[in-house]
């Protein structure tokens, strides 16, 4: 009979644990689709930060003794730059002649008649590191610090656009930001849950453990251990899942199969679901230690 029982026991424990994992690794599996949507709509804002230049022409040298030194200056200035302003990601020069080209693309001709190629002054343009440029404002400063220097003739950049980009950009983050958290406090109350409906089903022998003598915490860690390690293990389910999603998303859509954004979402995910599942153990555990024997029915 005792050996039924302890089959019985094994079985339902047994049950009970795979519920607890799958319930938290579909919770921690929606959680994930949502940071890959974070992490996505981040890469495609600084994709649009990136796509905002700024251009800086030179000034023609008018002095003969100069004028075979002007490429040089030229050039030693744009070198400059990611030296002295960390907010410059990339370069790129473009000289009177490409300056030409790019116009007679843009006009749709390949003549010369309308213009001489030497009108076109030589210019940088310049791609700003997105993860240091928050605002609009900032562009106007960097744009006075460029302009200062006496071989720049004139700094532009399309600020209409960098506007609308930024404003938008700010107004997703806010709403963004706004469903995280939403997000995170149903996949807490869902995990909690799970845990204690496992607890509930273990408060007969919580109580019974603490009767003949054993201490709370000798009661509590062995909880504590299993609740660590469902915890992890549905993670790790949830991870693979979603390495698994993406990767059918990645080839057919002709995304990149990793993002360096991934390992920390992979983290949180681990970290959220041992965390959670510990720390709902230990509240679930020392509630029925604190109980009367006649309140656990």
């Amino acid at each position: 009979m005792s050996k039924t029982n302890d089959k019985f026991e094994k079985k339902r424990l047994r049950s009970s644990n795979i519920t607890v994992v799958i319930s938290i690794s579909l919770v921690l599996f929606l959680l994930g689709i949502f940071g890959l949507i974070v992490i996505n709509a981040q890469s495609y804002a600084e994709h649009l930060k990136r796509e905002l230049k700024i251009e800086a022409y030179f000034k023609d040298v008018e002095d003969p003794k100069l004028k075979d030194k002007e490429l040089d200056l030229q050039k030693s200035y744009i070198d400059s730059l990611k030296v002295k302003y960390p907010f410059v990601e990339a370069t790129q020069y473009i000289s009177k002649e490409d300056a030409a080209k790019i116009a007679k693309k843009d006009l749709g001709t390949d003549g010369s008649d309308f213009f001489e190629e030497s009108i076109f002054p030589a210019s940088v343009q310049i791609t700003l590191n997105p993860a240091l440029i928050q605002s609009v404002e900032q562009i106007d400063s960097i744009n006075k610090v460029l302009a200062k220097n006496p071989i720049v003739d004139e700094v532009k950049s399309d600020k209409e656009a960098m506007v609308t980009i930024y404003h938008s950009i700010n107004k997703i983050t806010f709403w963004i930001m706004i469903f995280a958290v939403i997000f995170l406090v149903i996949v807490v109350v869902l995990i909690n849950n799970s845990i204690r409906l496992k607890i509930y089903a273990k408060r007969f022998s919580i109580k019974t453990m603490q009767l003949v003598g054993a201490r709370r915490r000798f009661i509590v860690k062995p909880f504590l251990i299993e609740a660590a390690l469902l915890g992890f293990l549905a993670a790790f389910i949830a991870a693979v899942g979603l390495g698994f999603l993406w990767y059918i998303l990645a080839t057919k859509v002709g995304l990149v199969l990793w993002n360096p954004s991934f390992t920390p979402l992979i983290i949180i995910l681990i970290g959220i679901g041992v965390v959670i599942a510990v720390f709902s153990t230990l509240f679930a555990a020392w509630r029925y230690l604190r109980l009367k024997t006649d309140q656990l029915y």
